[in-house]
């Protein structure tokens, strides 16, 4: 009898115990501020790039209760599906699917986001146009004219950037031969003499130039005109310049002149002002941490900030850029910050 009651009076302590960790947990929670960042596939450089600069948040904001966490996705597209459901506060996207989100053109039709807000451009996807040394005359762009070229594997985000920098210079699929090769198989095609050229965006150093230029294929990258940037730019303002320095591939003695297309940081206007502020505060005042976070962090800086971003900025990330001195064009101002100049006038 003795025992059972010994035994009731614990099970009734363990009760009370749970009830009080589950109020204790329930309060924590609620000072605590959680945030999910959409990426893409593990194998790119997206997601761990959002899982370190999440982690990086997370330390640098735990006495403000922030906590975020990086999750994989199946990149652009899908990311603003994420933002739009409110299963992700934060993403990555290629620059110019989130002007086709925000502007709803494209790929977004007749569905225009205008909730989409930009942070900042993280790292930049240089454009590679390579060509057979035997297909070049003026160096530029204008040489993919009537040339067997590959536009990047179909439905991908290098055949839709791609099409659209033929577009800024009067080109298309029916003025070329197109091709739909990844990377190494254009390469390779070029080797073999199956093809003339092809697009091949990404990081610099890129696998596929370096493999280019080191077999020996007797080919190049092209360069982009001023004139030619800026007609991209005229149909989706999603590029800015970009030198690759001589020797970063082998053999190649010149610097050549392109353009990059930002990989860039996004969120939507609903978020907290001061959030927002907090993150973009944290990552550019722990640069030497974010940098750690992968290869191409390298390029997150306040000085590259706003290259290539074409969609508003979110409030608390527009608040932090003013008072860091940073110089914002006016196309980038938000909305909200148009309405209250508006309100504080009157």
């Amino acid at each position: 009898m003795k025992n059972r009651k010994i035994k009731m009076l614990l099970i009734a302590f363990a009760a009370i115990a749970a009830v009080t960790l589950a109020i204790a947990g329930k309060i924590e929670n609620e000072n605590k501020t959680f945030l999910s960042v959409a990426t893409a596939s593990t194998g790119g450089t997206y997601y761990p790039m959002g899982v370190g600069l999440a982690n990086v948040w997370s330390i640098q904001l735990k006495q403000d209760g922030i906590q975020v966490t990086g999750q994989s996705s199946a990149g652009s597209i899908e990311n603003i599906d994420l933002l739009q459901k409110n299963e992700a506060q934060l993403a990555i996207l290629q620059s110019l699917l989130a002007i086709e989100a925000y502007q709803g053109v494209r790929n977004f039709e007749g569905r225009a986001y205008g909730e989409l807000r930009s942070i900042s451009m993280l790292w930049p996807n240089v454009e590679h146009f390579v060509m057979l040394e035997n297909k070049v005359k003026d160096g530029t762009l204008n040489d993919i004219a009537g040339t067997r070229f590959s536009v990047g594997p179909q439905a991908s985000g290098t055949e839709q950037s791609t099409l659209i920098i033929l577009q800024g210079v009067n080109l298309s699929k029916k003025t070329i031969s197109p091709e739909y090769l990844g990377y190494g198989d254009t390469v390779s095609a070029m080797r073999d003499g199956r093809l003339d050229g092809g697009a091949l965006p990404a990081g610099v150093p890129a696998a596929a130039v370096t493999d280019m230029y080191a077999s020996g294929v007797p080919s190049r990258i092209l360069d982009v005109t001023d004139e030619q940037m800026a007609s991209i730019n005229a149909i989706a303002n999603s590029w800015f310049r970009f030198v690759i320095k001589p020797d970063t591939y082998p053999r190649q003695t010149k610097e050549v002149v392109t353009i990059a297309q930002p990989n860039i940081l996004v969120t939507i206007s609903p978020i907290d002002e001061k959030i927002v502020y907090d993150l973009t505060k944290a990552m550019f005042e722990n640069l030497p941490e974010v940098h750690q976070v992968h290869s191409a962090a390298k390029y997150i800086s306040l000085e590259n900030a706003l290259k290539g971003v074409s969609v508003p900025l979110h409030l608390g990330a527009y608040k932090y850029y003013r008072e860091a001195g940073v110089d914002i064009p006016d196309y980038l101002i938000p909305p909200e910050a148009q309405t209250l100049s508006a309100t504080e006038a009157l």
